[in-house]
């Protein structure tokens, strides 16, 4: 019994891996360009939190800064009930340009973020595989210089969201709000 269930561990633990390495960086990365104002458009997982939260979430900005050691500086500002929240969070640079990692101070979970694609003026499509102690989720994040963006880009959002394996229930188009959007200048 102990040795199946070992195999069917590392069964999980293969595809999870050959998942990460099937995601894509945007090539020619260039950080600088990626800086500034974005607001998350799309939002797409398959974690137990945006199950449970989908339903109230609605747009927010984020504000993409270089630290000096050239981390990444990602504070978001999104309404919540009444109150606007702010979230900071430091992404650490990867080997590879393009692909941070992550680790949440609040709940330890590990993420591995990827800048998909980016036109750096319109776009960006960012994807995380989140390893935690309840399992691995997926989340798929488009972001936009502003508060609308193209049908196309909507379209492709969703198309790779699909692509990792996520399900139509599992994607979201953000509702806009003005709400906690000027907070983040």
């Amino acid at each position: 019994m102990q040795a199946t269930l070992l195999c069917v561990l590392g069964l999980a633990l293969l595809g999870a891996l050959h998942a990460q390495d099937s995601i894509p960086i945007q090539s020619d990365f260039q950080q600088d360009k990626l800086t500034g104002r974005w607001y998350s458009i799309g939002l797409a997982s398959n974690s137990n939190w945006f199950k449970e939260k989908r339903d109230l979430m609605k747009m927010c900005t984020t504000i993409i800064s270089t630290t000096a050691d050239g981390n990444l500086e990602v504070t978001s500002t999104y309404p919540k009930g009444d109150q606007c929240v702010t979230r900071n969070s430091l992404y650490t640079k990867m080997e590879q340009p393009g692909r941070f990692s992550y680790t949440s101070p609040r709940w330890g979970s590990k993420h591995d973020i990827r800048v998909v694609e980016t036109n750096y003026e319109e776009y960006a499509l960012v994807a995380t595989q989140i390893s935690k102690s309840t399992g691995p989720s997926t989340m798929v994040l488009l972001y936009s210089r502003t508060k609308e963006l193209s049908p196309e880009r909507v379209e492709r959002f969703t198309q790779f969201s699909r692509e990792q394996g996520l399900t139509d229930d599992e994607i979201l188009i953000l509702p806009q709000t003005d709400k906690c959007m000027a907070d983040a200048a």
